[in-house]
């Protein structure tokens, strides 16, 4: 039987009692799906996965998401390699607080990760909530924000000049990424929005990602942007996630933000990543009746 224990911090929750690598039946499926909404981020121990079976759980919650500045894996046109060797002199991949490809128009709603090397200290995944973040906002902080447009790019991060471009390349990364012009691109999305599935409002992404905000110059929009960053970001919001071999995690990406941790150095660490793209179909509002 499946068996959902909260993380009691601000979101994130341990499942046991189903078997990932096979079909999950109807009433499994909705309540994963459930808990996925409930708690945000869902970790599954000692679950035996091959790359398929990953490829069949996206398939069972949505449909495939692409993945614009990584390569897929040989032998998988979805599955991405998050690699990092003992020796890696490259900057720690995912550091700063994000909600993954928030630039694109239609970001993927999820994003699953799965051990298979995992180092004995550190590595820990932060996440923070963003509906409890804007359900605990100041209502002067809100007003700043109420109705107006945030520009999103990855040129700091995936243009030839970004973070991940060519110096990082240069400096000998084991992940495979793709940086690009198309990187300078910028998509608005509003600060706030409703969730499709939980009808909850929450917020998309934070700075980093986010450049601007539609209607004010860089000098009016970053501090507002910091604003927001310091108040989003605090402790209070956020979940510390431990890893252990074998365990498989799916978070909803529209309604967190999360970041990679250090604190491994000399140690091997390898997680293959799989999004989650929409699928209205799937959505558990739609099949509950």
């Amino acid at each position: 039987m499946i068996k959902v224990t909260p993380s009691n911090q601000a979101c994130g929750a341990t499942v046991t009692g189903v078997d990932l690598s096979r079909k999950l039946d109807t009433a499994i499926l909705r309540a994963v799906r459930s808990a996925w909404l409930e708690h945000h981020v869902l970790a599954f121990p000692d679950q035996m996965l091959t790359n398929a079976d990953l490829e069949q759980i996206v398939q069972s919650l949505g449909v495939f998401g692409s993945e614009p500045y990584f390569e897929p894996m040989e032998g998988s046109e979805h599955v991405v390699a998050l690699t990092r060797k003992a020796d890696e002199k490259a900057p720690l991949f995912a550091e700063n607080w994000h909600s993954d490809w928030s630039f694109m128009e239609e970001p993927p709603i999820g994003t699953c990760l799965y051990s298979l090397v995992i180092p004995p200290i550190g590595g820990d995944t932060g996440f923070i909530n963003q509906q409890k973040a804007l359900a605990e906002m100041p209502a002067v902080l809100r007003a700043k924000i109420e109705g107006r447009m945030a520009l999103h790019s990855a040129a700091g991060a995936y243009a030839p000049d970004g973070m991940y471009g060519e110096k990082d390349r240069a400096a000998g990364r084991s992940m495979a990424i793709r940086y690009s012009e198309d990187a300078r691109d910028i998509c608005g999305h509003p600060f706030i929005l409703q969730h499709p599935e939980s009808a909850r409002e929450t917020l998309l992404g934070c700075l980093g990602y986010i450049v601007g905000v539609e209607g004010m110059t860089d000098e009016e929009a970053l501090p507002l942007l910091l604003e927001l960053h310091q108040w989003q970001t605090r402790e209070e919001f956020q979940y510390s996630h431990k890893w252990s071999k074998n365990m498989f995690v799916i978070w909803d990406n529209r309604s967190l933000l999360h970041k990679a941790s250090g604190g491994y150095d000399g140690y091997d660490r390898l997680l293959h990543r799989i999004t989650v793209a929409s699928d209205p179909q799937k959505y558990l509002h739609v099949n509950a009746a």
